[in-house]
């Protein structure tokens, strides 16, 4: 039987007053062909994913808990969201379409602003509580931002961002016009009749040219991860409990910690501080039993595990980096459960390749979650034969869509979305990862583009020449490595540089090592030999 299939999809009226979004999709001939193969992938035109994931379940169930103790049911979030959409659509005069972003730790707070958002109709721009001034200002620019929720304790960088018109509202603070304490109608807010493809989100990932690109999700795709690898490999139940370390300005931690749970009717533990020596006794005392993070914090986590209960555990999931079979098989040895695998994407929204369970392969990523078709394929377009390395190319329910973005025609190719990564199928149809395909460098389940850390050291006076690579990591996977050459007189003050840096960008994409050159190796026509660095860094 033929799958069903969809080009465009596109219900002929938005409900967005601001068309900016729609307006800056690109054109429909660059889109990935889209696949709703599944019966659940078949969704209303008129359709809004916050509206949907907060309704169904029991007031009364718990929703969201932090590690101090803060417990709010499935009632407290409604009415809070609730009261702050209505804060928005009134004293803020957010319109359907608005861009709002959305910056601070991982609370129950963020979340509610992000499912407030959304229900207003509005397109909710989550960025980390880590990001500078710079990247602040950049990415507020591409989305054209005028509104901004920031939690009070990570509000500084964002006024140092300077943005021209964004107006800028605090939650957390002990202020008359703090968001929480603006006057608002204490009753229900009737969700915003968004189109199943409007704009919902745009989340930002930085490709090798170092300027971030926006990804432009729709309302229907928010709800698609979650009926694919939600739903077919984690198989949430309305008893899990979910925690993990990737913030909501990931789309890994978004779905991990805020759509997968609600979808299921499920609970999340938020924590604000999620590095491994915070994720053990959090499992123990919260009985988690759903964990999203890194192949590097289930490595640290091992050294560690002696003293702490995990036996809640039932789930957890690894992405944003290469999950060695090593680490697969000593977690599985010393808690009994086997890591989820997978491989996700921003410009995919979450996960497309896994398996759980008795499918798990140690060593290799999985399969192509249900709803999504993946395959092996060389430069030009064609499948390569089984075994035989080559890019991966995706294609289901959700694609990619760059905000006003050329490189929209390097991902998206013949209709598939080719993720960078190289990769073989074995002849069983199982995926196993090989290597990033360009320069991107992944540290600790972060993607850092080299080119936006040169971007960083040649905005230095005393920097002319900068080049950035990864070098292998046992613990991290790769740690980035700068080399510099400085103006003549300059001094080689490594300590001085990492310190401007550390302003310029967020603490991990910063070097752990800076190296001092005369000159950068480059060809006879001036191209920078990004592989001889590599190279001389693999050797140390």
């Amino acid at each position: 039987m033929e799958p069903s299939r969809d080009v465009v999809g596109r219900p002929a009226i938005s409900a967005h007053v601001d068309t900016f979004a729609r307006d800056h999709l690109p054109p429909e001939e660059e889109w990935p062909e889209l696949r709703f193969d599944l019966p659940e992938l078949h969704y209303p035109d008129r359709l809004n994913c916050a509206a949907e994931l907060l309704a169904g379940t029991d007031s009364a169930r718990p929703a969201f808990r932090t590690a101090d103790g803060e417990a709010w049911t499935y009632g407290d979030l409604r009415a809070r969201v609730d009261r702050i959409a209505h804060v928005l659509t009134g004293d803020l005069g957010v319109v359907p379409g608005n861009r709002v972003l959305l910056r601070g730790p991982t609370t129950p707070w963020l979340a509610a602003c992000w499912l407030a958002v959304l229900k207003a109709g509005a397109v909710a721009v989550t960025v980390l509580a880590q990001q500078r001034p710079h990247e602040l200002a950049t990415m507020c620019g591409i989305a054209e931002i005028g509104h901004a929720l920031c939690d009070v304790r990570a509000v500084d960088d964002l006024v140092k961002a300077d943005v021209p018109g964004l107006r800028i509202t605090t939650f957390g603070a002990d202020a008359p016009d703090d968001l929480l304490r603006r006057p608002a109608p204490d009753e229900p807010f009737p969700a915003v009749e968004t189109a199943a493809d409007d704009v919902a989100l745009i989340a930002f990932t930085s490709g090798t040219t170092g300027r971030p690109k926006g990804c432009m999700h729709f309302h229907r795709d928010v709800l698609a991860v979650a009926d694919t690898f939600g739903r077919h490999v984690l198989r949430a139940r309305p008893d899990d409990v979910f925690a993990g370390s990737p913030p909501l300005g990931f789309t890994f931690g978004l779905g991990g910690l805020v759509v997968f749970p609600l979808r299921a009717g499920a609970s999340a533990l938020l924590l604000e501080q999620a590095g491994p020596r915070q994720l053990l006794p959090a499992i123990a005392g919260h009985r988690v039993s759903v964990l999203f993070t890194a192949p590097t914090a289930y490595r640290a986590m091992l050294d560690e595990l002696d003293g702490h209960d995990v036996s809640s555990l039932r789930r957890c999931v690894s992405a944003g980096e290469n999950l060695p079979a090593s680490t697969w098989h000593t977690w599985h040895e010393r808690t009994g459960v086997r890591i989820v695998n997978g491989i996700g994407a921003t410009e995919l929204l979450h996960i497309f390749i896994s398996a759980a369970d008795e499918a798990v392969r140690p060593g290799s990523t999985g399969v192509p979650v249900p709803g999504w078709r993946a395959r092996v394929q060389d430069e030009r377009g064609e499948p390569v034969p089984d075994g035989q390395p080559g890019l991966l190319a995706v294609q289901g329910p959700v694609g990619c869509r760059y905000l006003a973005d050329p490189r929209q025609r390097v991902y998206v190719r013949g209709g598939w979305n080719i993720t960078g990564d190289t990769y073989v199928r074995d002849p069983d149809g199982y995926f196993r990862y090989v290597a990033r395909a360009d320069d991107m460098i992944i540290s600790a389940g972060y993607n850092i583009a080299g080119p936006e850390v040169e971007d960083a050291l040649l905005r230095h006076p005393d920097v002319v020449e900068a080049a950035v690579v990864g070098r292998p990591d046992a613990a991290r996977g790769q740690v980035v490595v700068a080399y510099a050459v400085l103006k003549e007189g300059a001094d080689r003050d490594e300590d001085a540089l990492r310190t401007y840096l550390k302003e310029e960008l967020a603490p991990y994409k910063c070097p752990r090592e800076i190296v001092f050159l005369d000159s950068l190796p480059r060809t006879a026509t001036g191209k920078l030999q990004r592989f001889r660095l590599r190279a001389a860094g693999e050797g140390q």
